[in-house]
């Protein structure tokens, strides 16, 4: 039998759709509707039932979290919720389980599943097709979002880790150390012989400026650390922040820079990255020594899409997506360097 991995992307839809239905009893659902709304890392469905209650199901790509990981990440949510964030709710199963561990006789290894309350709104925009082209309208949202990050950092910086905590980090060994989060970027076999050796020199220039890097609660602590805009949902004014499965402790600094990282090219981006700074500056400090390091890890979360594609390379997103990120982060990481004296 084939992995799951490669089989044809319809196979796997049809697949992990009957793991779907069949998880749904956890949570009395069963015979509520399905329909796809992302698959990537994870796939999610919007549950709809007969009376019209919507919910999102997060089916986990195998092998991405450890129960502990996963169930750490469902307990910050929780707790940001408590702080007053707008985030998810997650939902317990009947049986007060966070999360469950199914199979099907397709799927032979477990998958975790967990369930969250719908959350209503639009997507800011996407990687593909940016965040459009209403300056004024986007200006607010990213003031918003900036006041967002800052209240999670707030919120992080003062919480007490549950017993058992345990998240990734986005420190200097999970982005540029022997064995990074998302993998060895400088080996990507999709690269050519300069880019190959730009990533190498760029990964030693990293290398040398997060490990000195100041790790303290002011600058450090847990992040969301996907603040794409296909994870901002704006619903009128308000802005809910969803999707945490990449979050785990890293630097504030490149939480923001992952919120400016895909719409440096547009013609907003000035206004939005002041709008962005201006609406942190609302709730947390971040000093200009602190915005004297974008660059920095600007260069570094480029660096983590390449390892990303290059230990899913087996998928059609990453394929898809190949390219444009490649040139990206090579773009990002001339310019980088260009501020080092040869």
């Amino acid at each position: 039998m084939n992995s799951f991995e490669n089989l044809a992307p319809e196979q796997q839809h049809e697949y992990l759709l009957a793991l779907a239905h069949k998880s749904l009893d956890n949570w009395a659902l069963s015979g509520s509707k399905l329909s796809l709304v992302k698959y990537r890392e994870n796939a999610v469905y919007k549950v709809t039932t007969d009376g019209g209650q919507a919910y999102a199901l997060r089916i986990h790509r195998q092998g991405y979290h450890s129960e502990a990981s996963l169930r750490s990440e469902l307990e910050w949510i929780s707790a940001l919720l408590e702080s007053g964030m707008a985030v998810p709710r997650v939902l317990p199963t009947v049986d007060g389980h966070l999360f469950v561990s199914e199979t099907t006789d397709k799927i032979i290894e477990p998958r975790t599943i967990d369930l969250f309350e719908w959350v209503n709104g639009v997507p800011l925009g996407s990687m593909e097709e940016g965040v459009g082209d209403d300056i004024e309208r986007i200006a607010e949202i990213y003031t918003s979002l900036g006041r967002t990050a800052a209240e999670l950092h707030n919120q992080s910086s003062n919480w007490t880790l549950p017993e058992g905590f345990e998240r990734h980090a986005w420190d200097h060994d999970g982005l540029v150390g022997d064995s990074p989060f998302w993998g060895r970027f400088w080996e990507l076999e999709l690269l050519n012989d300069s880019q190959r050796q730009l990533l190498e020199r760029v990964r030693d220039r990293l290398s040398t400026e997060l490990s000195k890097h100041d790790r303290s609660p002011e600058r450090y602590g847990l992040i969301h650390a996907d603040f794409v805009p296909e994870n901002l949902m704006a619903e009128n004014n308000r802005l809910h922040l969803i999707d945490f499965d990449d979050a785990g402790f890293g630097w504030h600094m490149f939480e923001l820079a992952t919120a400016l990282y895909f719409i440096q090219e547009e013609a907003c981006y000035p206004v939005v990255k002041q709008a962005l700074i201006d609406g942190y500056r609302q709730k947390r400090v971040l000093s200009d020594e602190d915005l004297s390091h974008m660059e920095l890890f600007l260069t570094a979360r480029g660096c983590t899409y390449l390892g990303w594609i290059r230990s899913r390379q087996e998928t059609d997103t990453a394929r898809e997506l190949a390219p444009e990120l490649i040139r990206r982060a090579c773009e990002q990481a001339e310019r980088y360097l260009s501020g080092f004296s040869v």
